[in-house]
């Protein structure tokens, strides 16, 4: 195992599933009036899948150090928990998986044969990127092959290639342009569009940045990831303030601030304490 990086993406984890359970909870309706600002919602704070498949590609990373199909599909399905919150056809994806049907063959027959291009790829891919930083190429790479298992269409695997590149980057402590850095490694496509667009954007509301780019609302890579890639280039040193932009602009709230929150890292010590445990498989600490 290599320490380094393992603590890398063990740091990534814990941004992600905090910044995950913090806004899944604003989706309650006894917390619809808290000020997403300055709210703090009470109790425990569950997390959703996005927290329990980023579980699983950190600890496949630690124990093998790359990404092994096979076994990321077969970990994914055997893990698959409904009362996370799974989407309907990633649900249906993994249930194939657990039935027996090759990964490669479930993925590509969803959506008319042309593959999912949702924001699942994107969403737990963050800490695979902090594991690789210093080599965006590689976590790029790495990053593809984790969203292939679920992901055929090419504008879901750019999703995650450009959030792990994004992490990889901020793990790195590279002060140079974050769009940038992603754009070195994304072909053309309308995620790429959606990024420059990012990078292009003279505002510092996050409404109007959601507007123009996307909240989530729509479950696709190209609604979800220009708009957590902003808010990471504009809030680098403020966790806090990323993560509650995600739930201020409201849609797809927990896995937009899971990806910001991913690539960050670093949250406030009281929130980490309210998120409930990790998966009781899971084997580090986070």
């Amino acid at each position: 195992m290599d320490t380094t990086r393992a603590e890398r993406a063990l740091a990534s984890l814990t941004g992600l599933s905090v910044a995950d359970a913090f806004g899944d909870q604003y989706f309650l309706l006894s917390n619809r009036g808290l000020d997403p600002w300055t709210g703090v919602p009470p109790g425990d704070w569950p997390w959703s899948d996005d927290t329990e498949m980023a579980c699983s590609v950190t600890e496949l990373l630690i124990r093998r150090d790359h990404v092994d199909q096979d076994a990321l599909a077969a970990d994914f399905a055997a893990r698959l928990d409904r009362r996370r919150g799974y989407g309907a056809g990633a649900f249906a994806l993994l249930m194939k998986v657990r039935d027996g049907v090759p990964w490669a063959k479930a993925t590509t027959e969803g959506f008319g044969g042309n593959g999912s291009y949702g924001n699942g790829a994107a969403m737990r891919v963050a800490p695979l990127g902090a594991y690789f930083a210093g080599d965006p190429a590689r976590a790029a790479a790495e990053a593809a092959r984790s969203a292939e298992v679920t992901h055929a269409h090419p504008e879901g695997v750019a999703g995650a290639v450009a959030v792990a590149v994004a992490a990889a980057h901020v793990a790195a402590g590279d002060e140079g342009d974050l769009f940038e850095a992603v754009l070195d490694h994304l072909r053309p496509g309308y995620l790429r569009r959606g990024v420059e667009l990012a990078r292009s954007l003279q505002t510092d509301d996050p409404h109007e940045a959601a507007r123009r780019l996307g909240n989530g609302s729509r479950i696709t890579a190209q609604d979800t990831v220009p708009f957590t890639l902003w808010l990471a280039a504009r809030h680098r040193g403020d966790y806090e303030r990323a993560v509650r932009s995600c739930v201020a602009v409201g849609g797809d709230m927990d896995t937009t601030a899971a990806i910001v929150g991913g690539i960050l890292g670093g949250p406030p010590e009281a929130w980490r304490e309210r998120r409930d445990p990790l998966p009781a498989w899971f084997s580090f600490i986070a």
